[in-house]
C-alpha cells in the first residue's frame, strides 16, 4: 500500500496532474467567487436595516451592528476554506480520465483505453458522494463530538469506508461494469477500507486536502491494479 502511495505522490508534477489541479482550484474559486457576491448582496439588506435601526436607537446599535456584519463575513470566509475541499472533491472526478491516463502512461502502458464514463453520470454521481458523506456525517456528528476518543477514531473509520468505496468503485467502473466493480469491492473490503482510512487522513489535513482527490484517484488506480491483477 505504501508503495502505491508513493507512486501517487511521486507524479504530483506530472503535468496532467498540474492541469487537473489548476482547472479544479480556479472552478471552486469561481464557485466562492458566486457565493460571496450572494452573500454580499444579502449583507447589503441586512446593513439597510441596521443603519435604520442605528439612526433611530444611537451608538449601541451601531457598534452591534458592525459587529454582526464582521461576524457574517468571518463565518463566510471560514465556511469556504473548510468547505474548499469538499468542492473540489466534486469537481475533479469530472477529469479522472485525465488522471487515469497519466499514471497507466506511465505504469501500465501495455493496458488498454479505459471506459470513459459520460458526463452526466459523472455528475450525478459526483454530487450523489457529496451528498451521501455530508448526511453521514451530520448524522455521526454527535458521536464525534460526545464520544471521547472513540468519535475522533469514528471520523476516519465512516469517511474511510467512504472514499474508499467510491474511488475504487470510480475507478474499477472504467475496466468493469458497476456490478462487477462492486463485487471486486467487497470481496476485498478490508483492503479498500484501510486504503480510504489513509485518504479520510489526508483529507484532515490543511492544504494536502486541496491535492488529496487527486492523489487518491491515482493511489486508489493502483489499489485496483493491484487488485485485480492478485485475483486472476
Amino acid at each position: 500500500m505504501f508503495s502505491d502511495l508513493s507512486k501517487a505522490f511521486g507524479q504530483t508534477g506530472d503535468p496532467a496532474f498540474r492541469k487537473v489541479f489548476f482547472i479544479s482550484a480556479g472552478a471552486s474559486l469561481v464557485i466562492f467567487a458566486l457565493l460571496w457576491s450572494l452573500a454580499g448582496y444579502g449583507f447589503s439588506f441586512f446593513d439597510a436595516m441596521i443603519i435604520d435601526w442605528a439612526e433611530s436607537d444611537g451608538w449601541f446599535a451601531s457598534a452591534l451592528g458592525t459587529a454582526a456584519q464582521a461576524l457574517s463575513w468571518v463565518l463566510v470566509i471560514g465556511l469556504s476554506l473548510i468547505l474548499f475541499p469538499s468542492v473540489m472533491l466534486m469537481i475533479i472526478p469530472l477529469f479522472l480520465e485525465d488522471i487515469a491516463k497519466a499514471v497507466e502512461a506511465k505504469y501500465y502502458p501495455e493496458l488498454e483505453p479505459g471506459r470513459e464514463p459520460p458526463l452526466v453520470e459523472t455528475i450525478l454521481g459526483s454530487i450523489s458522494f457529496i451528498g451521501v458523506t455530508l448526511l453521514v456525517n451530520l448524522i455521526a456528528l454527535p458521536f464525534y463530538l460526545f464520544i471521547p476518543v472513540v468519535g475522533y477514531f469514528l471520523i476516519y473509520i465512516v469517511n474511510g469506508y467512504l472514499l474508499g468505496r467510491e474511488y475504487f468503485e470510480m475507478v474499477a467502473q472504467r475496466r468493469f461494469p458497476l456490478a462487477e466493480a462492486k463485487k471486486l469491492r467487497k470481496k476485498n473490503r478490508g483492503r479498500v477500507m484501510i486504503s480510504g482510512i489513509f485518504l479520510a487522513f489526508l483529507l484532515m489535513v490543511p492544504i494536502l486536502n486541496i491535492v488529496m482527490p487527486i492523489w487518491a484517484t491515482a493511489f486508489m488506480l493502483h489499489r485496483f491494479e493491484r487488485t485485480r491483477r492478485q485475483a486472476i
